[in-house]
């Protein structure tokens, strides 16, 4: 009996070790499945939505909330679903700006929502929400940045929609084109990818669109081409050099970067002078277009073309001394005073005798000889920068002068006189900047007797009360007196 009890015993202690485990394991299955999934809270909250404000009151609350990258495919999942079903387009373009917001996330490959947001485009009619999935599809590209086959068709999808009547959908093509397109040959035949010329003509015909935005953004375009390492032709030159008489301030302030670039990389390369049969470097005659840009009515585009001209170092040393030129300039010939023309008046009497042949023609003759090739805007464009009312022009020109200076010891001295009279300028940044640039220079000047003067005077007149200034204005001049 005892022996059965004792049985019994262990029959019964083995069974309820056996229910315990079981127990144990049912509960830990529970502890997973309780675990909150970020697309199912998604689904619950878009679905108890019942307007486009409320919807609209969701997105935002997601995605101020972090999102793990295993869970990021199932709330694409669910924000495509609520896409095709939402007609109110602003809930379209927070749902757009969600899917680029949710591509960038670490861990996540958004090759997966590729086609569904390529498909979405089709049937889109809102062009703000066209302009947000191109920006997406920006996003995309630029995270899937080595797959050739992906970024070629997202430049085509690019190109089919530059036709587009609204000028933020056609910006984003531009931008998308410029930061995804490629010079390198097609390696599939399944893709057909732009070649270089290509890719460069078609940024380089939008130049010429109605909308100034549009123009500005195939410039910035470009340039992106540039900066990611592919070789811009020359054959832009010629458009880069109207655009810097365009009507519109940003489209002006591009255009002097894209002008810049090209010089830098066709210095050596002849272009022809416009109605004339004489031919001048590149890189010349990009630099008389930028001093042109010095004179320009927006004070942006002056600072930008003043920046620009201390880079150019490839340039004549002609064309370099003409920016210091402070005479009076028609066409390129010494304008006279009035005190001169009233002087000639006076000498030649009023009118004509009639007595001899021609003597009321004209009194100025051109000589084809003496006429300099360089574009106007050359002639004193220092000069111009340097008594600029804007104080950041001043400073501009003043950076300019010190990096050619620093290149040329002859272009050196010559523009030392405009250095020194910075020294009076009512900004003390400006004064600085020049003192700065004095002993950069230092080793290419010799300070004159009357130099000397103004700049003691200006020591003691202005400078003593900064001891800033005082102190690397003393050591600007201990340099330049060594």
């Amino acid at each position: 009996m005892a022996a059965h009890l004792k049985k019994r015993v262990y029959e019964e202690f083995s069974k309820v070790v056996v229910q315990q485990q079981q127990h144990e394991e049912i509960s830990a299955k529970k502890l997973r499945l309780t675990k909150p999934s970020k697309s199912a809270a998604l689904h619950v909250d878009l679905c108890k939505a019942t307007s486009p404000a409320d919807a609209l009151q969701y997105l935002l609350q997601f995605a101020r909330k972090p999102v793990e990258a295993e869970s990021v495919e199932g709330v694409v999942r669910i924000l495509l679903e609520h896409y095709y079903k939402e007609n109110d387009p602003s809930v379209r373009l927070k749902i757009a700006s969600l899917l680029g917001l949710l591509s960038r996330t670490p861990g996540f490959s958004p090759d997966c929502i590729l086609d569904d947001v390529v498909n979405t485009l089709q049937t889109e009619k809102s062009h703000q929400v066209l302009a947000q999935l191109l920006d997406t599809l920006l996003v995309i590209g630029n995270e899937l940045q080595e797959n050739p086959a992906v970024r070629g068709r997202l430049v085509d999808v690019a190109c089919k929609h530059l036709t587009d009547s609204s000028h933020g959908v056609r910006n984003k093509c531009l931008l998308l084109i410029g930061c995804l397109g490629t010079v390198e040959k097609a390696v599939s035949k399944e893709v057909e990818r732009q070649s270089p010329k290509d890719v460069q003509k078609i940024i380089g015909d939008h130049f010429s669109d109605q909308d100034p935005r549009v123009r500005t953004a195939a410039i910035k375009a470009m340039l992106q081409l540039h900066e990611r390492g592919l070789k811009l032709q020359q054959a832009i030159y010629n458009q880069a050099c109207k655009l810097l008489m365009d009507d519109y301030e940003q489209v002006r302030s591009v255009a002097v970067q894209l002008t810049w670039v090209l010089s830098q990389l066709y210095a050596e390369s002849i272009v022809p002078i416009p109605s004339s049969n004489e031919e001048i470097r590149l890189v010349d005659d990009a630099f008389g277009k930028i001093c042109h840009m010095v004179s320009d009515g927006s004070w942006v585009v002056r600072v930008q073309a003043a920046k620009l001209l201390g880079s150019m170092q490839q340039v004549s040393s002609h064309f370099l001394e003409q920016t210091l030129d402070k005479k009076l300039m028609s066409d390129l010939r010494r304008k006279r005073t009035a005190h001169e023309r009233a002087k000639e008046l006076y000498s030649s009497g009023e009118f004509s005798s009639g007595r001899k042949w021609g003597d009321d023609a004209p009194k100025e003759e051109i000589d084809t000889g003496a006429v300099n090739l360089i574009e106007s805007g050359a002639c004193g464009a220092f000069v111009h920068g340097l008594e600029d009312e804007m104080y950041e022009v001043r400073i501009a020109a003043v950076e300019a002068l010190c990096m050619l200076a620093q290149s040329s010891p002859s272009f050196a001295e010559k523009c030392l006189d405009f250095l020194v009279d910075m020294f009076n300028d009512e900004i003390e940044e400006v004064r600085l900047r020049s003192i700065h640039t004095m002993r950069k220079i230092s080793n290419n000047i010799t300070l004159r007797e009357d130099q000397l003067d103004t700049v003691l005077g200006v020591l003691e007149a202005r400078i003593l009360p900064y001891p800033q200034i005082l102190l690397h204005f003393g050591l600007s001049l201990e340099l330049i007196l060594l």
